[in-house]
């Protein structure tokens, strides 16, 4: 091969290391938000957790049987748009957030504010994670039978 080609495909190379490299340590985002399409969130599809959680707070919050939720740390997750239309229920370091407008429930912040449980039903795209336990079985809805082969635990997983 003469110089300047070589020159040009070894030009080449480096350009796709570069992408392939970016492409690697650049995490995934997944688009999550509202029912009605006034809030949207990006979150880094990089969840160190997820569980269905049974306690009355998540319950209650989400007016069901249990909140599948996968935790995060809170600077992973970015609201993009309709940051205004958020209703916060609790504080800075301890609430549930939802769309102001439809209501849905989007995430909770948790753990002194430090990490997020998003709530998996708000993502729009697919997590590469599932959850893993049913968590505070303990004080689960009496009306509701687990069906499936997840650990069940009477508080946290651990």
């Amino acid at each position: 091969m003469n110089r300047r080609l070589r020159a040009r495909a070894a030009g080449v190379g480096r350009r796709c290391v570069v992408a392939v490299e970016r492409a690697i340590l650049s995490p995934v985002l997944l688009w999550g938000g509202c029912w009605c399409g006034g809030v949207r969130y990006r979150v880094a599809d990089e969840f160190l957790y997820a569980w269905n959680c049974h306690c009355s707070r998540c319950r209650a919050a989400t007016g069901s049987a249990f909140k599948p939720l996968a935790g995060i740390e809170r600077e992973k997750l970015e609201i993009v748009q309709g940051a205004d239309e958020l209703l916060v229920v609790g504080d800075d370091v301890l609430n549930d957030t939802r769309c102001a407008s439809c209501g849905s429930f989007l995430f909770s912040v948790v753990r002194d504010g430090a990490y997020v449980h998003v709530g998996m039903g708000s993502l729009i795209d697919v997590p590469s994670i599932l959850p893993t336990a049913h968590i505070f079985v303990g004080s689960k809805a009496p009306w509701f039978e687990i069906t499936d082969d997840l650990p069940q635990f009477e508080e946290y997983a651990s």
